[in-house]
Formats: C-alpha cells, sequence, structure tokens
C-alpha cells in the first residue's frame, strides 16, 4: 500500500466535540481535507454553521449538533442523538475542555470543582460510552482520540485551578483503560496532550495576564507556542489507518515543554 493512501480517510465519518473552533476545527479542517466526512458539536449554533459552510466547501458531508458538554444532561442528550441519528461513525474526537477557572484549590467551590470535572472528564466519559457501544455493535472497529494536556503530565505554572491537572491526569488514564477493553472489538483509543497553543481561549488568558505567555513560552524550548493547524496532522495519523498498531498511546504535541 502507498504510505500515503494509509492517510485516507474516504468513506469514514468522524464525531468533533468543540469542533467549530480552535485545536476542534484545525482537527476537523484536517480530518475533512483527508475524505472523511463530520458531525461536529459545539454550544453556539453560530460558529457551528460557519464551521459547517466553510468544511462543507472540500466537498464533504458536515452535520452539526447544538449542546453543551460540560452539562451532564446536555452531555447525555447529545450522546444519544448522536447514536440514534447519526451514526455509523468510524472516528471519534473528543476535543471538549477548557480550564475556565483560575481558582486556588482552597478558595473554589465544590460545584465548580463538579462542574470543571464534568467538562474535562465526565463528558470524554459520556461521549465514549456512547460512540463505542455503537462501534461495538457495528463490528468493524474504529478510532477514539481523547485531548488531554500536558497538565496531565506536569503542573502548569503561573495559573490556578487544578481541575484542570486532575481531569485531563484522568482523561490519559481512561484512555489506557478503554484501550484495553476495546482492543478486541479492534477499536483504537489514543490521546494527545497538547501544550501551549494560540486558541480564543489562551489569547483571553494573555489579555487578562500578560505574564502568564512569557511564563510559558519562555520554557518551550522551541521558542513559540503552537498553532492550532499544527495538531490537524496527528489527529490524522491517530484516526487513519496509519496509526492501525497504535492504541492506549497519549502522544505529547508541545514544543518541548515538559522536556525541562
Amino acid at each position: 500500500m502507498d504510505v500515503f493512501a494509509s492517510f485516507r480517510l474516504d468513506g469514514r465519518r468522524a464525531c468533533i466535540t468543540g469542533g467549530s473552533r480552535g485545536l476542534g476545527r484545525a482537527m476537523a479542517q484536517a480530518l475533512a481535507e483527508a475524505g472523511a466526512d463530520l458531525v461536529l458539536i459545539g454550544r453556539e449554533a453560530e460558529s457551528l454553521q460557519t464551521a459547517q459552510s466553510e468544511l462543507s466547501a472540500l466537498g464533504r458531508r458536515v452535520d452539526t449538533i447544538v449542546g453543551d458538554l460540560g452539562q451532564v444532561d446536555e452531555a447525555q442528550r447529545v450522546g444519544e442523538l448522536l447514536a440514534r441519528d447519526f451514526g455509523p461513525l468510524d472516528i471519534l474526537v473528543n476535543n471538549v475542555g477548557g480550564r475556565r477557572l483560575n481558582i486556588p484549590t482552597e478558595e473554589m467551590s465544590l460545584a465548580d470543582w463538579n462542574s470543571l470535572i464534568q467538562l474535562n472528564l465526565t463528558s470524554v466519559y459520556q461521549m465514549c460510552q456512547h460512540v463505542g457501544r455503537m462501534m461495538i455493535q457495528r463490528g468493524q472497529g474504529g478510532s477514539i482520540i481523547n485531548v488531554a494536556s500536558i497538565a496531565g503530565i506536569i503542573v502548569s505554572k503561573g495559573i490556578f485551578g487544578r481541575h484542570y491537572e486532575t481531569a485531563k491526569a484522568a482523561v490519559m488514564s481512561l484512555t489506557r483503560s478503554l484501550a484495553v477493553d476495546w482492543a478486541r472489538y479492534h477499536i483504537r483509543v489514543n490521546a494527545i496532550a497538547p501544550g501551549l497553543f494560540l486558541t480564543d481561549p489562551n489569547r483571553k488568558w494573555f489579555r487578562e495576564k500578560p505574564e502568564l505567555q512569557e511564563t510559558f513560552t519562555s520554557g518551550i524550548p522551541m521558542g513559540r507556542a503552537g498553532e492550532p493547524k499544527e495538531i490537524g496532522p496527528l489527529a490524522l495519523y491517530l484516526a487513519s489507518d496509519a496509526s492501525n498498531y497504535m492504541t492506549g498511546a497519549t502522544l505529547v504535541l508541545d514544543g518541548g515543554y515538559t522536556l525541562w
């Protein structure tokens, strides 16, 4: 087989949560360019419509679902809707998440903790459960990609909200566990651990706390933050047959930040 052909996704369907903006949008672009049809999930209808219009221009079918996976009932509804009306799925990218609050642990309310664990961990479990069940029943395998973070490996400097480190470490553990459980069904489960990327939320952090950008970039051997488009090729690798023998892995994409 031509090595480049192993990266093609023609005839496959991928679901990307948080797929209308930032890293999710970049991964959706990469999968669509490789031939995949898409289902994008996001909170904002307008943003989803924009992404749908842009990605449809590539000749792909693009469906959208409006829903807030940070709410347990909404995540359940979206998962059930996805399984009922948008299958079959060959690929799931669990991209939804975010730190959102910069609050020291001793000041964080239990309500905030639970809400952010839902956003960054439980929603991943819910989507894996719904889509994994679909893949098992279909019997043709699939690829699940969970977006973790280097914050699941190290503790972020200059910013609080340790719900994020906790949840992202758990996402990596969930990834390994599901990789073992579902290998017999030919479902591969891997994770990406991004470092600092210039997404809209991170640009917002830097506007509010300019010192953070220097704190982070000074610790990156490559000397810069990543651009969202730079995550696309890695997502494509994990989604495609090119990574057929890889499961349970967490691949770090951070410009070398975790090396020091």
